[in-house]
């Protein structure tokens, strides 16, 4: 539900200013909300990323710069796959849909490739969802939307997302097309980067969702997402389709357990700003004023992810060495405290976590005592 006007005003401006008043915004796309949908209990990352701050920048400013993120490399050689994908209206695009996802249907000899130019975000918004609902209208027609512009609501902030293409099917269904520029050997890809590009579409599908919510009828976005790559070593595309049910279902709990910005901002110290242009003792104030939720996984995910694990080993917190031991250890939240506990210092003998970690301890006590004696 979008925010009110007045509201949403105030709260735009309030981002402005944590931000700082000359700093751009760094646009909020799918793949940040894939990664911070994957950890919801980090507020520091809602706020910055709901603030548009530029986490590698700043991550700089602190002094500890991430690698985080595509090379230039990478990124051309996706710009010039998709290039090649989206050729002469989208033909090759079309025929792999069709392929993939809808046999049954007229072959896609001619498409509908709108314009979806429009003044900023709200605006390419506005003509996507005009798009669409044109495109649902004509049915029995195959539609192209290239990069078309869609809005998310996280955390009472709105996000614009840009999929690499959405299609039309002539039943007037939806689907997302992700166009990625790693393989797909002998027909399968890393795990690892499917996984990625899965949760990334998941993201464009609920935002799509909502778009079709508002429209009478309601037309279908299908769970079942292309996925276009490079066939084995060659440029030559090739897709497979990715079924999202599960990766929507998470982020969409996982996005909706988000505490709202609007609460996370309110809560900051007066005067608090994000702007890498300030003092360095200053700037870490301002980035230490903001709860964060460190794992190890956020090194694959998050830009700020050597400055949070620098700080949390410094804190001796038990997320430093992983969810799963952080969920094993319950109340035991530091290191210091865990080693107190299995040295028989602190901890209620009768709680099994303590029990846990002193048998544990007497074991490896024991061990070390029999190697010593041979």
């Amino acid at each position: 539900m979008p925010l009110p006007r007045t509201r949403g005003t105030a709260l735009r401006q309030q981002l402005a200013e944590l931000r700082g008043p000359d700093v751009p915004a760094k646009a909020l796309d799918a793949r940040a909300l894939a990664a911070l949908a994957a950890n919801p209990g980090c507020r520091r990352r809602a706020i910055l990323d709901g603030a548009g701050v530029n986490k590698a920048t700043l991550a700089s400013a602190l002094g500890s710069p991430s690698a985080f993120g595509q090379s230039q490399f990478a990124l051309t050689r996706g710009n010039a796959f998709e290039a090649k994908v989206k050729a002469d209206g989208g033909a090759e695009l079309l025929r792999l849909v069709h392929d993939k996802l809808d046999p049954a249907a007229e072959p896609p000899a001619q498409a509908r490739v709108p314009d979806l130019t429009a003044i900023g975000p709200e605006g390419r918004t506005a003509r996507t969802a005009l798009a669409l609902r044109e495109a649902g209208e004509a049915r029995g027609e195959w539609t192209l939307l290239d990069h078309p512009m869609l809005a998310l609501d996280v955390a009472g902030s709105p996000a614009f997302l840009e999929p690499d293409a959405v299609v039309v099917h002539p039943d007037g269904s939806w689907t997302v097309v992700e166009i990625k520029s790693f393989p797909l050997l002998d027909g399968s890809a890393d795990p690892a980067k499917v996984g990625a590009a899965a949760r990334q579409a998941a993201v464009y599908v609920l935002a799509l969702e909502e778009v079709a919510a508002r429209m009478e009828p309601s037309p279908e976005v299908r769970h079942r997402v292309l996925l276009v790559c490079p066939k084995d070593f060659s440029n030559l595309p090739t897709a497979s389709a990715v079924d999202v049910r599960k990766q929507r279902a998470v982020t969409g709990r996982q996005l909706a357990r988000l505490t709202r910005i609007q609460d996370i901002a309110d809560t900051l110290p007066e005067g608090t700003c994000f702007d890498p242009g300030r003092p360095a003792e200053e700037l870490t104030a301002a980035v230490e004023s903001v709860p964060a939720t460190y794992a190890p996984e956020c090194l694959a995910a998050c830009e700020l992810a050597f400055h949070c694990r620098d700080r949390s080993r410094a804190a001796g917190a038990v997320t430093s060495l992983g969810r799963s031991v952080r969920a094993e250890l319950g109340g035991l939240t530091t290191v210091p405290d865990v080693l107190a506990a299995a040295r028989g210092e602190v901890g209620d003998p009768e709680d099994p976590t303590v029990a846990a970690l002193r048998k544990a301890a007497a074991l490896r006590a024991e061990a070390l005592g029999a190697a010593a004696c041979r």
